[in-house]
């Protein structure tokens, strides 16, 4: 039996926080594979500055070099209406029946989640279990013991809090306003997919 982490985002670019991330939550939490999970353009509740196209090739670029990392379009092949998280994690389960799946996400996700603003949110909280990052000024445990969602869920392996150790939270959105505005983000981002923006004249 395996441990596989499923990890969701726009990815509009990819970032090295994500790399980053995605390799320490794979480190501490012995996770023999991350799936990186790029979201879908025609999610409702989300607007995509690149087309899905682009953003599926920058992530292939950035994780080419480690075998922990794939990729799934899952949700990009599916309806806008018929996206939800917790539908996504009932096709990795039957994808990997015989390893333990997890979702991974921050404590900001977490919070949204147990005040019901999720559409199955109760029921993707009894059925899964979370790799849940720290995200500066939300104490996690609070979250869980305030909300009733997630408290009554808990079964003491439902969630697995992770304090990333760095407050690295260089986000998307500042590397595409710097691209917008004539900026400087390389090092923000994979080389290959700094010189793939520039290349395709993307974000600006």
């Amino acid at each position: 039996m395996g441990k596989i982490g499923i990890y969701g985002s726009s990815f509009d670019p990819i970032t090295n926080v994500h790399l980053w991330t995605a390799s320490t939550v794979a480190h501490r939490c012995k996770l023999d594979k991350v799936i990186f999970l790029p979201c879908s353009s025609k999610r409702r509740d989300k607007t995509m500055e690149t087309a899905d196209e682009h953003r599926i090739k920058m992530v292939n670029m950035a994780i080419e070099d480690n075998e922990k990392f794939s990729l799934d379009d899952y949700e990009m092949m599916q309806d806008g209406w018929e996206i939800y998280t917790y539908h996504t994690m009932n096709y990795f389960k039957k994808l990997f029946p015989e390893d333990s799946v997890y979702f991974i996400m921050g404590a900001d996700l977490l919070v949204d989640i147990g005040r019901g603003m999720w559409t199955k949110g109760e029921e993707l909280i009894a059925e899964n279990r979370f790799i849940v990052m720290a995200r500066n000024g939300i104490d996690m445990l609070s979250a869980i013991s305030r909300s009733p969602i997630l408290r009554n869920h808990d079964d003491g392996s439902t969630f697995h809090l992770l304090d990333k150790g760095l407050a690295m939270e260089i986000s998307s959105t500042y590397i595409r306003e710097e691209f917008a505005i004539g900026g400087e983000p390389r090092y923000l981002l994979p080389e290959k997919c700094y010189e793939y923006i520039k290349k395709n004249k993307l974000y600006q």
